[in-house]
């Protein structure tokens, strides 16, 4: 396969910058923030009241953002066409009580967050990202992006089973970084630490929201640089693509049928019910608040929600060459193949014909080819935002995404061309 063109490379490009510049969801949130600043968005609290003129808007909630574009002319029953995806990635969390250490080591206690895969997270030197919660409720942004974590493994000599009976981690015991040594453990080291870091005096902070990431930067791999390895694609990848998609639209979003919206969530990885997940209240009260600042009743409402379509952006499964007998044997997604098109039916994932129907006329009409993931009978089905987005509001939803391989793990890999490809089926999703 040839390199990527000089528009491909543009695009993924600008991606290895987001996932770079967004370790947390709360990072995340606050960049796809500022590029929708840039194409003309503002935001609006949901404390005050909305107007319903044209142009575009954002609500931000924590990990979470939503946002919209009005078009000029727009009715309140005029339908929405949304992008959905989510923000977390698996990695460690920081506990309420960080401090710990044993034998001369100082170390971090942390939480399992979501399913990664712990095997990825050993020996390689992390960083820590987070949201810090100060004594007058606001918040600050923080990100010590060099080395300054490591989970260490144990050494083969100490374990000479484990070439022959694999690896064997216990969650509690041995998932603990070290960060330095000293025989004494004081409580509130680490929130020193990064109060310095940040800029704050000494005990302001009062609450955090701490996670742990890779520092190795995204990169090109490969001989025609045709791969992407960096961490968190899942699900940073399918964010990025819809905030340049619903930038695109709405830079000319004049005779929009419908109004675009990008939904960016946060605790996929955990089932999504939390203010700021998928199962919460944030997309209906967004949609609904946006329907009667236009002057609409309970009947537009129910109009637009009957009318509209929610792409459900996750990244999914490529064929794997090493493992490829774990796949459905006459479904195996390529990287550079296009978006896939994710079908299950006991509703794992919330694709039917119509649905696809919508997908393929986008695909068609951005020129993107794309595949069919459907999972081998005799393996378990993941799940998204999808089904959960579908049943809560009444919305006919299709599950989509690139395919990656290393799903979970802390540095990812998915096709150089994949991202582009997906942003270009996004923008013709939102306008048809």
């Amino acid at each position: 396969m040839s390199a990527p063109s000089r528009f491909h490379r543009g695009h993924t490009d600008d991606l290895m910058t987001f996932l770079a510049a967004s370790p947390t969801p709360y990072h995340a949130v606050a960049n796809a923030a500022e590029r929708l600043e840039k194409a003309g968005f503002r935001q609006v609290a949901e404390t005050e009241a909305w107007d319903g003129t044209a142009g575009g808007r954002y609500v931000l909630r924590g990990g979470a953002i939503v946002a919209w574009y009005v078009p000029e002319g727009a009715e309140p029953h005029t339908p929405f066409r949304i992008v959905g995806a989510h923000t977390d990635s698996p990695n460690l969390r920081v506990k309420p009580r960080p401090d710990t250490g044993t034998h001369g080591w100082r170390q971090v206690a942390v939480e399992i967050y979501g399913g990664p895969l712990m095997n990825s997270w050993l020996d390689r030197d992390l960083g820590l990202a987070g949201r810090l919660t100060l004594r007058d409720g606001s918040t600050r942004l923080v990100n010590v992006d060099r080395p300054l974590l490591r989970v260490p493994q144990l050494a083969i000599h100490m374990d000479r089973n484990v070439s022959a009976e694999g690896l064997k981690l216990d969650k509690q015991r041995h998932l603990q970084p070290v960060w330095g040594l000293g025989d004494t453990v004081r409580d509130g080291d680490l929130i020193a630490f990064l109060e310095e870091e940040a800029g704050l005096d000494r005990g302001e902070v009062t609450g955090w929201d701490l996670m742990t990431h890779s520092v190795e930067p995204p990169a090109y791999l490969g001989r025609d640089r045709e791969l992407v390895a960096g961490p968190r694609m899942d699900n940073l990848l399918s964010v990025h693509a819809g905030v340049a998609a619903l930038a695109s639209v709405a830079s000319g979003g004049t005779g929009l049928p419908y109004i675009p919206v990008l939904a960016a969530f946060d605790h996929e990885e955990t089932g999504s019910q939390s203010d700021t997940g998928a199962d919460g209240p944030l997309l209906g009260s967004v949609l609904e608040r946006s329907v009667f600042a236009r002057g609409g009743s309970y009947e537009d409402r129910a109009r637009a929600f009957a009318g509209t379509v929610c792409l459900s952006s996750d990244t999914g499964h490529a064929v794997h060459p090493n493992y490829a007998e774990r796949h459905d044997p006459t479904h195996h997604p390529r990287v550079n193949g296009g978006p896939i098109l994710k079908v299950n039916v006991n509703n794992r994932y919330a694709t039917d014909g119509s649905g696809r129907a919508v997908f393929a006329a986008a695909c068609e009409k951005a020129d993107v080819p794309f595949q069919t993931f459907v999972s081998n009978n005799a393996m378990p089905c993941g799940t998204t935002i999808g089904p959960i987005t579908a049943a809560r509001h009444g919305i006919s939803t299709v599950d989509i995404g690139a395919a990656i391989l290393s799903m979970h793990s802390a540095r990812e890999l998915c096709g150089a061309d994949d991202p582009y490809l997906l942003a270009n089926a996004l923008v013709a999703f939102l306008r048809p």
